[in-house]
Parts: C-alpha cells; structure tokens; sequence
C-alpha cells in the first residue's frame, strides 16, 4: 500500500470522525489537533483505520506521531 493510499485511508477517517472539515483542509504535513480533533477524535481515527487495515500499532510508536505524514509512515511501516 502506497503512502498517498494510507493517506486517503486516514482522511476517510477524519472525516468521518471530524465531519465539518474540508478534505481540501487535510494535507499531511497538519497534525490532528489542527482540524480541531480532541484526544478522543484522534483516538477514533488511529483505531478506525488500524481496524480498517487489519493492523495494531503499539502505543510507543503512536506517540512518536506529531503530524498525518509521521502517521502514514507508522502505519506503513507495521502493515
């Protein structure tokens, strides 16, 4: 799976948790946070889309995460 399909893995999510925010808003060098996602929001969508792939990310490697693009590379790396 590429980085710009993880990518649009995770953007189906944010929008789904996050349903006000453009899709034009979500660029990968943005953190969560400034979409106006909470911890629980941001919570949703990493297990959304661990749930969608198939994966489980340890929670080391989740916070070594500061923006959608360190997020993709996580994601691909435990795929």
């Amino acid at each position: 799976m590429t980085e710009q399909d993880l990518f649009e893995v995770v953007c189906r999510h944010i929008q789904e948790v996050l349903p006000d925010v453009e899709v034009e808003r979500i660029q990968l060098d943005h953190n969560m946070r400034e979409l106006g996602a909470n911890s629980i929001d941001r919570m949703d969508v990493v297990i959304g889309v661990q749930d969608e792939l198939g994966i489980g990310v340890p929670s080391e490697a989740l916070s070594k995460v500061h923006n959608l693009r360190s997020l993709v590379t996580v994601l691909q790396v435990h795929l």
